[in-house]
């Protein structure tokens, strides 16, 4: 999104240090295991959006019109059920189309760079076979490896080892706000959040909506100053954390989410080598490494989109929208396949709701409509 080395390593740091803090906080205070992370969806959405932006004050006016967005949300409830009924198909279906073109980058990369891309690819496809679990993070040592190998030892001495937090100006930028405070809002409610709080209750707990939104978004809002874009209820790792695998005893698993908290603290120690580690890779292998990481995701939200057979056509119209990155008005497509997706649901859904008026006493449509 245009940021120095310094303001991005400044925005892992600080994305580290909300998730570690709201995770402690919240878990203690409820005695249930309420854990964050910042959003994937949302970070996907900048790599995708990085490609039209440049101004990274711009993207930090985006995201604090986003961070208030989810305090509103959680102030008032009717504003939280509305964007948490956004239709299931448009909202996977804008996702699969942001997540797109980084799932096509291990390809990319491997045809640009195939001594840095395939090992890369490869060792994913085999890990993918023997041990899942490991794949995504298997790949990523191997392109540790490859980056340094490649790189040398130049990029460690231009690192910034210490921890640092960067202020950065907001400018309220109304087309980015569009373009990328909007998307980034939904995604991570209706990506995140809304799992976040369905996790949760899968697992009986009756997490209270106001607080986390609340505490997540005036947090996102303190770190968007210092280049974090937004954190929100986990949901891959609340699963985890909430589940008999953290304790037998449900009244004891708080006690997992406050640890991963802690854990974040120091995770966010070395934010400043893995920034000079990923300004010293070519930016395509780093995303095609981002690329195998989201690609579960990308196969939920196309399944999740393409569920309902009235709405596949919906869907697809938002999907080829949003994923073919144009910027009209320079507002990026996200929000015009949201917009799209929109249209074609009014449209398709009053045709639907018209045919089903349209049923014989016998039960039989009039003018058979499939």
């Amino acid at each position: 999104m245009g940021a120095s080395e310094l303001e991005a390593s400044s925005g892992l740091l600080v994305l580290c240090l909300t998730v570690g803090i709201a995770s402690i906080a919240l878990a203690w205070r409820y005695r249930m295991p309420i854990s964050f992370a910042w959003s994937t969806p949302g970070a996907a959405l900048l790599v995708a959006a990085g490609q039209n932006h440049a101004n990274f004050a711009a993207a930090v006016g985006a995201f604090l019109v986003c961070a208030a967005l989810i305090v509103l949300c959680g102030l008032w409830p009717a504003l939280g059920r509305a964007i948490t009924r956004i239709p299931k198909p448009i909202a996977s279906a804008m996702l699969a189309g942001i997540l797109f073109p980084i799932c096509i980058a291990p390809v990319t990369a491997s045809i640009q760079y195939p001594l840095l891309g395939l090992p890369i690819v490869i060792t994913w496809f085999v890990l993918y076979r023997l041990a899942p679990r490991w794949a995504v993070p298997g790949a990523m040592v191997v392109a540790t490896v490859v980056i340094v190998v490649s790189a040398g030892t130049g990029w460690l001495q231009s690192a910034t080892v210490a921890p640092q937090l960067s202020f950065v100006a907001p400018v309220f930028d109304p087309l980015v706000i569009v373009s990328l405070g909007l998307p980034l809002f939904i995604v991570t409610m209706a990506g995140q959040n809304v799992p976040g709080f369905v996790v949760m209750s899968t697992y009986g707990y009756e997490t209270p909506p106001a607080p986390p939104l609340v505490a997540s978004g005036v947090l996102s809002g303190a770190g968007a100053l210092f280049g974090g874009h937004v954190i929100n209820l986990a949901a891959i790792t609340a699963a985890i954390m909430a589940s008999p695998e953290a304790s037998p005893d449900r009244s004891r698993r708080w006690i997992a989410t406050v640890t991963a908290g802690i854990l974040y603290l120091v995770l966010g120690l070395g934010a400043g080598v893995a920034t000079a580690l990923v300004a010293a890779s070519p930016p395509i292998l780093i995303v095609a490494v981002a690329g195998l990481a989201v690609l579960g995701a990308l196969i939920t939200s196309i399944t999740t989109a393409l569920d309902d057979a009235r709405h596949r056509v919906t869907a697809i119209a938002t999907f080829l929208v949003t994923a073919s990155g144009i910027s009209i008005l320079g507002i990026g497509s996200a929000f015009w396949g949201l917009l799209v997706g929109a249209a074609f649901m009014l449209w398709i859904g009053w045709g639907y709701r018209r045919d089903s008026r349209s049923i014989s006493p016998h039960g039989d449509p009039e003018g058979a409509h499939s």
